[in-house]
């Protein structure tokens, strides 16, 4: 398969101009990261916030000194609620208010059903699943009263393909799409968006570090580009659904990959 050429990085058009934007797990090489960026390049104030706090210190060092402007970042583990709490406190503090969520937070991992454990099941789904909801439930909190917001949740395109060995994290995956859709519904009067994104294979350094080149090859052949997207092509859509260009839009799962079933 031909390998189609990587696009150039795009230019900002101060598209997120006067927002305030908060990235969970938001500390390494992937879209996490590439979307606090984006972010920050499209106008936003943006804070940073990752379980890691070393490395979430370097990440928003990095940030700032890219951008010119302080990146405030808090450590938070979104599996444990008061981590959260104080996290939505001190974006409010730091921010003024918050406009954007990106629930970034997930956990992934390798087994197969019949030897899972409950750990195994439970520490993806607290992660991924779990975490979502916490994060959601206080930005709501904040964004409800202002009668608006924007929530973008990162889905994962094995919610609608299966996958030998993705079973919790499948099932965490298509329980976040579930929620994204509940939770549009329930807010829509008041004006705050919920929407998802939902990206096959991003291939960072740290992702590499972890997985053979002969699987990311794989994976890589059944995209219609023939590659891997970059995270800053995800963090793009991150950013329209972000956007008041997406303003008519909420409950949606917005695949950034040809891959559907």
């Amino acid at each position: 398969m031909k390998v189609s050429a990587l696009p150039p990085y795009p230019q900002g058009r101060e598209l997120l101009a006067g927002k305030t934007v908060l990235v969970t797990a938001a500390a390494g090489t992937g879209i996490g990261f590439a979307t606090a960026r984006r972010c920050a390049e499209e106008g936003a104030a943006v804070m940073l916030s990752d379980k890691h706090e070393r490395r979430l210190a370097e990440y928003a060092a990095q940030l700032s000194r890219e951008i010119g402007r302080p990146v405030p970042a808090e450590p938070c583990d979104v599996t444990r609620e008061a981590d959260v709490e104080r996290l939505f406190a001190r974006a409010v503090a730091e921010l003024g208010h918050l406009d954007v969520l990106v629930n970034n937070a997930g956990l992934g991992g390798t087994a197969e059903l019949a030897a899972m454990t409950d750990e195994q099941w439970s520490a993806v789904l607290d992660v991924t699943l779990f975490g979502t909801f916490r994060c959601t439930r206080a930005a709501l909190r904040h964004m409800l009263p202002r009668g608006t917001g924007s929530i973008v949740n990162l889905g994962s395109v094995v919610a609608w393909r299966a996958q030998a060995g993705q079973a919790h994290y499948a099932a965490a995956k298509a329980g976040v799409l579930a929620l994204t859709r509940c939770a549009a519904l329930e807010c829509a009067r008041s004006g705050v968006r919920v929407n998802a994104v939902v990206p096959s294979l991003a291939v960072h350094a740290n992702l590499a570090k972890v997985t053979s080149e002969e699987l990311l090859a794989e994976l890589a052949e059944r995209e219609a580009f023939g590659r891997s997207a970059e995270p800053w092509e995800v963090a793009n859509v991150i950013v329209f659904l972000a956007s008041d260009l997406a303003s008519f839009m909420t409950g949606e799962a917005v695949s950034v990959s040809s891959q559907r079933s």
